[in-house]
């Protein structure tokens, strides 16, 4: 992994623009971890929740994970790449300019991902927040290229009340 933890700011992002400037740890995601978050969005697909259907009707050799729940990881990966700025004290989710699903993920006895993170956009505001564009290239092992890409947007905060 590499970090920048204690080093970024909302003053200095503007500096860290460019491709690939961070890669998260790899994390391991499982089954079981699968099976729950459809559970919990109410998604019950088979193709993500039984692994003896998806091997029988399908050439992924059994369940593949949901693209929106590898999506979620982009707050853990910047979180754990030292992309949280340390002048601020929050950020707001303010979306996403891009999300592409490359490639399906196999779930098979587990994977692990990883996020290769690039910086595109910065956009200083008057009323001391910063608008942060990052870019996201999914990987998973075992898997040649990206499986997801994102845009997403994040508006960081220095004061409590906006």
């Amino acid at each position: 992994m590499t970090s920048i933890k204690g080093l970024f700011t909302m003053a200095n992002a503007i500096d860290w623009i460019g491709p690939n400037i961070v890669v998260s740890d790899w994390v391991e995601l499982t089954q079981k971890e699968v099976s729950e978050f459809g559970k919990l969005t109410k998604h019950h697909h088979w193709l993500h929740l039984n692994p003896e259907r998806a091997n029988n009707e399908t050439s992924f050799g059994g369940t593949i994970v949901q693209g929106f729940f590898m999506l979620n990881y982009i707050i853990h990966f910047i979180d754990q790449t030292g992309l949280r700025p340390t002048d601020a004290q929050f950020s707001l989710n303010y979306g996403l300019d891009k999300v592409r699903f490359v490639q399906p993920v196999p779930v098979a006895d587990g994977f692990q991902i990883r996020d290769r993170i690039g910086l595109s956009e910065v956009s200083l505001r008057t009323d001391n927040r910063t608008l942060i564009k990052t870019t996201h290239n999914f990987e998973v092992n075992g898997i040649n290229g990206t499986v997801l890409y994102a845009e997403w947007l994040a508006l960081w905060s220095n004061k409590c009340r906006p």
